[in-house]
């Protein structure tokens, strides 16, 4: 009797009414049955079971046999959940078209739902989650002080054929066989107020994205979403400040010598310039004797 319950539970879930769950399952490896005595068996009221009986022929969950009196008969499990997976996939295919064309047809722009964090812990064991799931490419920028904690999964990750571009604030050491460790060499031993900040950036197979920061050094915050334009966005700042590196690495001297020491001539203006927004005149300097930097 427990396990008839269940199954008319589960027939319930699925869309069956109460009535209709009690005739199938009653009528389930039983002789054909007329109305009466599935009415007897199952306590199903007279004036619904034949009613609960022709939405189940019409939906072709039972076979009447005869007519005189009408005899029925339900259809085989695996025939009815075959049937109610086609359904269902039909309908599904149906519902995704129509909120494909609403969505086009419509003139409300949306909202795209992303995901937060509110702790390192929880950035670190979502980042950690998408390298291990990643099948193709990661791009993670992150300072030495975040490295521990993600290490082993970026090492996993490597060894099962992963593609790495790791951007490493700070010192600190990984070995890369399928990608790269590029050291943010332009801010390397220059340390500013704003170095406390703190960041997370990760890119896995191009549409999923996480991004977290601490501007205090501590105080984390953080996104993440299944979203390929928040991926795109993600995977630029990463790759730009890739690109910057490295022509650091064949320039730093020059670039040092134009905008001083971790280039923050780019961004700030040097304390001695005073107030004016009008552009100084160049002044030529003599040039360094350049050295190999290794990005």
């Amino acid at each position: 009797m427990t396990e008839r319950l269940n199954v008319i539970e589960r027939l319930v879930e699925l869309g069956f009414t109460q009535y209709e769950a009690r005739a199938y399952v009653g009528l389930l490896g039983e002789q054909p049955m007329t109305g009466y005595a599935l009415s007897n068996s199952t306590k199903i009221p007279q004036p619904k079971v034949y009613e609960t009986l022709r939405r189940l022929e019409d939906k072709h969950v039972v076979v009447r046999i005869n007519d005189e009196p009408a005899r029925y008969v339900a259809v085989q499990p695996d025939h009815l959940m075959s049937q109610l997976e086609g359904d269902f996939g039909r309908r599904l295919a149906v519902a995704r078209l129509s909120l494909h064309r609403l969505r086009l047809d419509g003139t409300d722009d949306g909202l795209r739902v992303m995901n937060s964090m509110g702790s390192f812990t929880a950035a670190a064991a979502k980042a950690c989650a998408l390298i291990d799931a990643a099948n193709r490419h990661v791009y993670l920028s992150l300072h030495s002080d975040q490295l521990d904690a993600l290490a082993p999964a970026v090492t996993a990750a490597d060894s099962r054929g992963v593609r790495l571009d790791v951007l490493l604030f700070g010192r600190g050491e990984i070995a890369l066989r399928n990608g790269r460790l590029v050291r943010h060499a332009s801010t390397s031993g220059i340390v500013y107020r704003h170095h406390q900040a703190r960041h997370l950036a990760l890119v896995a197979d191009t549409d999923e994205a996480l991004w977290a920061l601490a501007p205090g050094g501590h105080d984390w915050q953080g996104i993440y979403a299944k979203d390929q334009l928040l991926a795109a966005v993600v995977k630029g700042y990463v790759r730009h400040d890739l690109y910057v590196q490295q022509i650091f690495a064949d320039l730093g001297e020059e670039l040092e010598d134009r905008y001083g020491p971790g280039l923050e001539q780019l961004v700030f203006t040097p304390p001695d310039a005073g107030e004016s927004t009008e552009a100084a005149p160049s002044t030529t300097k003599p040039k360094r004797t350049r050295s190999t930097r290794s990005a």
